[in-house]
């Protein structure tokens, strides 16, 4: 096996591993312990953000960034290989944007919230928390394009021949806007986790309509 296959496999294993430990927190976060913090205990709620928080924040944005680094050297060696398509970009567009929307957005006003640096908490944690919710958002459509951008050719999208092409762009512009709705707007639909579910699945079958029809 030559040493480019051999990076190219340890990275897609890293990307794997990584990319669960990221999203599955993303998903603790969203579908479990928002609703837990509503619930508990003044005094659970206390230990819960001075010690189950901030842990599972390491591992969440250290998991993001690990995800991001396997995923440059994937696409890197897609981009060498001619594969790169509109679908992958869609994915790795949305992928980098919920990546920097850790580093950012969530973290550095999720330690205001838990009472790690001083600040307005109330305010923070509803700023790290439409994040989320748009990472969440994000989630589902991210990882349908990464895996069919590469391996869905078959279903008639043409995405191998979607580089710059009108569809892309308005899909690159629906993510654009979605975006600046996580960095000034409101949660809308995303409020509950039924909401941000189905505005996933929505988003998902959205932009599989535009790389389709337009």
């Amino acid at each position: 096996m030559e040493t480019m296959e051999i990076i190219n496999f340890l990275a897609r294993w890293g990307h794997l591993l990584f990319g669960m430990t990221w999203i599955g927190l993303l998903y603790y976060f969203n579908f479990i312990q928002g609703g837990y913090f509503k619930k508990a205990t003044p005094e659970a709620l206390a230990d819960a953000k001075k010690h189950l928080a901030p842990a599972a924040l390491w591992w969440f944005r250290w998991g993001a960034m690990f995800t991001f680094l396997t995923g440059l050297v994937l696409l890197v060696g897609v981009m060498k290989l001619g594969y790169l398509n509109a679908g992958i970009v869609l994915g790795a567009t949305m992928g980098t944007l919920m990546f920097l929307n850790v580093w950012l957005i969530i973290w550095p006003n999720q330690k205001i919230a838990l009472g790690m640096v001083e600040g307005d908490g109330p305010a923070a944690g509803a700023k790290a928390l439409l994040a989320s919710r748009t990472n969440t958002l994000f989630s589902g459509p991210m990882a349908f394009f990464m895996l069919a951008g590469g391996h869905a050719g078959g279903l008639g999208f043409g995405w191998g021949t979607g580089m710059g092409s009108t569809a892309m762009w308005v899909g690159l512009a629906i993510i654009a806007a979605l975006e600046v709705n996580a960095i000034v707007g409101k949660q809308g639909t995303m409020t509950t986790v039924k909401g941000v579910i189905t505005s996933s699945l929505v988003l998902t079958a959205v932009l599989v309509a535009v790389l389709k029809l337009v």
